[in-house]
């Protein structure tokens, strides 16, 4: 087991890392910018070292500064967290090439995860069902039209490097194809410095269920359930549940099965997520594979009673799996809010200073935050500034006791997102569980 570990990130998932570090008796060292000087990961950790300045491209997404801040500490792994270079393969050949050990899994992994185009042609190749639409990158506007024509609208193009909803624009009617297309284009070499475009199938309406996966360095893989990533605003997931809510057994299992399936056609190691596309018929759709931790993990901790965090560390130490898929069990229901430091009317991002702060608390309720009161939350970063989680016996108390936690949280000085969720815990398609993406938009919540 690793003696020390750097956390490549911020926030509340430099947070959760140090503390499932700190239960596994290794030392961290947290990296912060300089606006982050007095983050709570910053106060948290064993050592903390500053890596330059509040711009992401010179601290966070710099590798020369995260390794001499590796090697000055005697660091033996980083852990990257979510975001930033979480899912860069290049990041993670560089730990290796410096003899530190990447907690995730390896460069082949997020290589072929992070190219959409060929993980979807390992899925055909072993019979795992993807989204109909182009075999490769679309190259020209008359190659996306003649795709296009061929499956039938609506389409949706996507960044081949893509993730987060960038570079993605849903196209119903031919004559939209050529400016969406220019659009995604223009949004994919911005986001991802690639500006190449698949095409698929606009599966309408649609449920976005991922699983868990979790596998060794032995060809050992088990899944840990699915979860509900369906309440969404533009591709961006803002509430999660697991496991979902209407699913019987059989097509559970079949999510389950698939996952296993698409993980070793992937040779893959490490904690992972692989995400289907389900049509009305709930026929699975493989979209994608994740290859880090996800934000939503905190849901399928709490109906496993099984430590993520911890295990992508032993697994990145080289320690087999110590379970079977038989040896996992699923207890009640649980629903995770992304609250975020944003106009809960207008999605508008609400930076400042957290004037008082009152996370809720009581039975069945964790906060995974690294806010504070006096904090302020800098406008340079992603403006979560918190994930409420639940768990209950079944759904409806979960419910019920989300109502409740989002009742409790106080935050002044700024704007954020509570509100719209309890909003959303009020919908009677979501009360029933009979929801799909396009739940906001009913709602006339997708609004800015």
């Amino acid at each position: 087991m690793f003696k020390k570990v750097l956390i490549a990130n911020r926030g509340e998932i430099a947070v959760r890392v140090i503390r499932a570090c700190r239960e596994l008796d290794i030392r961290t060292v947290s990296v912060y910018s300089d606006i982050d000087r007095n983050a709570m990961h910053v106060r948290l950790a064993d050592e903390a070292i500053c890596i330059g300045p509040a711009d992401p491209a010179l601290s966070y997404l710099s590798i020369p500064a995260l390794l001499t801040a590796a090697e000055l500490t005697d660091s033996e792994a980083i852990h990257p967290g979510y975001g930033f270079l979480s899912e860069n393969a290049h990041f993670a050949e560089t730990c290796e090439a410096a003899g530190i050990s990447f907690i995730g899994p390896s460069a082949e992994n997020i290589k072929l995860g992070g190219d959409k185009i060929k993980a979807k042609e390992v899925m055909r190749k072993r019979g795992i069902p993807v989204v109909p639409g182009s075999n490769g990158p679309v190259l020209s506007e008359d190659e996306a039209t003649s795709v296009a024509e061929g499956i039938g609208f609506p389409v949706i193009l996507k960044a081949s490097q893509g993730g987060g909803g960038k570079g993605m624009k849903i196209v119903n009617k031919p004559d939209e194809l050529m400016s969406a297309y220019h659009l995604a284009q223009r949004e994919a070499l911005t986001a991802f410095g690639n500006k190449e475009l698949y095409l698929e199938k606009y599966i309408s309406p649609l449920r976005h269920i991922e699983v868990q996966i979790v596998a060794d360095k032995f060809g050992n893989v088990i899944h840990l359930g699915e979860r509900d990533c369906s309440v969404q605003r533009r591709h961006q997931k803002l509430i999660e549940e697991s496991p979902c809510a209407v699913a019987n057994p059989k097509v559970r299992k079949r999510f389950g099965d698939l996952a296993i399936k698409a993980a070793k056609a992937f040779r893959y190691s490490n904690v992972g997520t692989v995400e289907f596309a389900v049509d009305p018929d709930w026929n699975p759709f493989f979209m994608e594979i994740n290859t880090r931790v996800q934000v939503e993990h905190p849901v399928t901790e709490a109906v496993t009673d099984f430590d993520l965090i911890k295990e992508q560390i032993r697994l990145a130490a080289g320690e087999q799996l110590g379970f079977r898929q038989s040896q996992v069990h699923f207890n009640g229901h649980a629903i995770e809010c992304r609250i975020n430091a944003e106009d809960p009317d207008t999605f508008i991002p609400s930076p400042g200073k957290i004037e008082m702060m009152y996370p809720s608390g009581g039975p069945g309720v964790r906060v995974d935050t690294a806010a504070y009161a006096g904090w302020s939350v800098p406008m340079q970063y992603d403006s979560l500034i918190a994930k409420l989680i639940v768990h209950g016996r079944d759904r409806q108390e979960a419910i019920s006791r989300m109502r409740r936690a989002l009742y409790e949280f106080k935050v002044e000085g700024i704007k954020t997102t509570v509100d719209f969720h309890k909003r959303v815990l009020e919908d009677n398609d979501f009360l029933s569980g009979h929801y799909n993406t396009g739940l906001l938009e009913k709602m006339n919540l997708d609004r800015s």
